[in-house]
């Protein structure tokens, strides 16, 4: 039997129902990043801002008691950034990244010693959690004739390390301190992790999808040799460009039909970063518009599933503006949608604000 052929709006209303912005759904924050398969952290507010768009009546105290608790860790994980992942994941999961993070080190810690360094880093961090400027300066006495920064990157890839939470606003510093994995959690992640239930997970929350854009979410090589390990477990079906993609057998895949509400998604989000064909959620012109050339993804919103400007808010004093950039001409309906989800997301962010102000601009 030939594979069904899914069309791009019927991929992109796939991954909105996994990614739950087909309606918020009332669910635990942890269930949620669980759900999620890990949410980007680059910084530490955006994973709140993501939640608060996707779980029903979402606080703040929602994900900092988990991130306190070390149910869910800040952690260097798929792509070797920082994510959020709950702490049993992490446990199960974070092996399976090994080949990709030992790829990652760079030249900069081609020539170092990585077992020698590991071994000094897990003395040093017995001692209490350190930044990683106090880690590398350490590391730099002990190894002098290395690079420092090759130091620090070949124990944050080599190690498994968690951010350790403050009483911050949002949970960490602007210098974070790291901890080794064990210490925060409990236990140690497990030593050997498969791949495949990497890919499981992954296709529960962005699928459908092609083993390439599974290998750019994760940042593994050789995806195709671990969707062919449990190739049994999958479903296979076409894009419009005929190219295979793979899913699991129950997974939700609602008609064009379904109405999609308006939505903001916070920066870095990975809707936005988990396909290497993103064409379902937002249009190949536009996406200049949202990654900067520093590597930086802006906060966008949603309209119809696909992602139609960007938003950022400003703080002077008492007053928080929330601005809206819309790429192109928008429905009034839309406009006034937007108005009011944007006007609830900013006393969401800024609730010690005393006047919160939503505006509409038009692109440069």
């Amino acid at each position: 039997m030939a594979a069904k052929t899914l069309t791009t709006r019927e991929l992109g209303r796939a991954t909105l129902a996994r990614q739950m912005l087909l309606e918020r759904e009332a669910v635990p924050a942890i269930a949620a990043v669980e759900r999620l398969c890990g949410m980007q952290a680059q910084e530490p507010r955006p994973p709140f801002a993501g939640l608060w768009s996707r779980v029903d009546g979402f606080r703040r105290d929602d994900l900092l008691e988990p991130l306190r608790s070390g149910k869910v860790v800040r952690a260097t994980l798929m792509r070797a950034t920082l994510h959020l992942m709950t702490a049993r994941d992490y446990r199960k999961l974070r092996s399976a990244l090994d080949p990709m993070m030992l790829g990652a080190m760079g030249p900069r810690a081609k020539d170092v010693d990585l077992d020698a360094v590991l071994r000094e880093a897990a003395k040093l961090l017995r001692r209490g959690p350190l930044t990683f400027n106090e880690l590398r300066a350490a590391l730099a006495r002990r190894f002098p004739r290395a690079d420092d920064r090759g130091l620090g990157r070949a124990v944050r890839l080599g190690m498994p390390l968690v951010m350790v939470p403050t009483d911050d606003r949002w949970a960490f510093a602007r210098d974070s301190r790291f901890a080794p994995a064990e210490a925060v959690i409990g236990k140690p992640p497990a030593k050997r992790a498969a791949a495949g239930e990497l890919l499981l997970r992954y296709l529960a929350a962005f699928g459908p999808a092609t083993a390439g854009d599974f290998q750019q979410w994760s940042g593994l090589g050789g995806a195709r040799a671990i969707v062919d390990g449990v190739r049994d477990s999958l479903v296979e079906l076409r894009d419009e460009r005929g190219r295979e993609l793979f899913d699991l057998p129950d997974a939700p895949r609602p008609g064009t039909d379904v109405p999609v509400p308006v939505r903001l998604l916070p920066d870095f989000d990975n809707l936005l970063l988990a396909h290497d064909d993103r064409t379902r959620v937002i249009a190949d012109d536009h996406r200049g518009l949202v990654a900067t050339k520093n590597l930086r993804i802006k906060a966008t919103f949603l309209v119809d599933g696909i992602v139609s400007g960007t938003w950022a808010v400003e703080r002077r004093g008492r007053q928080a503006t929330l601005t809206l950039t819309p790429f192109g001409r928008l429905r009034k309906a839309d406009v006034r949608e937007l108005e009011a989800e944007g006007e609830a997301m900013l006393r969401f962010l800024e609730e010690e604000a005393s006047m919160h102000d939503v505006k509409v601009v038009s692109a440069a």
